[in-house]
């Protein structure tokens, strides 16, 4: 198993963050390169506790189909996506939202292990990191009213 954490200070409260963070609207702007799109269960809007969404996008020249459900819900600290079905042998995505001076610290942290194995970890990991980061900077600018 390997994992990552990315750290991102937003000029905004919490409940913003939390909400950017789960909707799935804003996820398919950020990964617009991908051409990511939402198939199954929740397809728009603010996805919760309990709840699934199946997305469909092309990275390294395939198209990969994963099931996530938000399987933790600590509104509007706290929650986790968990992949039920896809590639990946596990997928994990803890995300933290904190108030920090007049903002938020909103903190990712990925645990996974790469459909290829150990030896595509670190690669798989980069990968990841970029697309996450990308998402944030979504995150961020709309937050920030951009």
């Amino acid at each position: 198993m390997a994992a990552f954490e990315l750290s991102t200070w937003i000029a905004s409260p919490v409940e913003v963050c939390f909400d950017l963070s789960r909707s799935i609207d804003l996820h398919l702007e950020s990964m617009l390169t991908s051409r990511e799109r939402a198939v199954g269960g929740i397809t728009s809007g603010l996805i919760g506790e309990g709840e699934e969404v199946t997305w469909e996008a092309r990275h390294f020249g395939v198209i990969w189909r994963m099931t996530s459900r938000i399987t933790e819900f600590d509104p509007p600290h706290f929650f986790v996506d968990q992949m039920v079905r896809g590639p990946f042998r596990s997928f994990r995505h803890e995300h933290r939202f904190e108030r920090e001076g007049a903002g938020t610290r909103m903190t990712d942290l990925v645990e996974y292990a790469a459909p290829l194995g150990a030896l595509s970890n670190p690669w798989v990991g980069w990968y990841l990191r970029r697309l996450v980061g990308q998402r944030n900077a979504t995150i961020c600018r709309r937050a920030e009213g951009g």
